[in-house]
C-alpha cells in the first residue's frame, strides 16, 4: 500500500479541485495535473513567437499586400479605365513604399 501524506491547501484550491476533477478522486486528479505540467515543460512547447518569426510574418504580410495592390492596379489598367481621382495615386505610392520596404528587408 502506498504511503500517504496530508497536503494542506487553501479553501479556494480545494473548491477548484472539486469542481474540475470529474470522476477522478482528488489524488488521481492532482497526479494527472502534475504529470501533465511536467510533460509540457520537458517538451519545450513554445506558445509564443520570437522576433525573427514575427519579422518573417510581417514581411510576408507586406508582400501579400503589395501583390494585392499590384493585382488591382494592373486589373484596373487592363480594363482600360484611366484613373480620374487621387485614389489611384495613393495606391501607387503605397505600392512603391511597400516595394521599397520589401527590398530593404531582403538586403538585410
Amino acid at each position: 500500500m502506498a504511503e500517504k501524506r496530508m497536503l494542506i491547501v487553501d479553501a479556494e484550491v480545494t473548491r477548484k479541485i472539486e469542481e474540475n476533477r470529474g470522476d477522478l478522486n482528488r489524488s488521481e486528479f492532482l497526479n494527472f495535473l502534475i504529470d501533465r505540467q511536467l510533460t509540457e515543460d520537458s517538451g519545450n512547447q513554445n506558445n509564443y513567437v520570437n522576433k525573427e518569426e514575427f519579422d518573417q510574418f510581417e514581411q510576408g504580410i507586406k508582400e501579400l499586400l503589395r501583390n494585392f495592390l499590384e493585382f488591382f492596379i494592373s486589373y484596373g489598367l487592363e480594363l482600360g479605365k484611366q484613373p480620374q481621382d487621387k485614389t489611384f495615386d495613393i495606391l501607387v505610392q503605397k505600392l512603391q513604399a511597400l516595394g521599397s520596404s520589401g527590398n530593404k528587408a531582403k538586403k538585410s
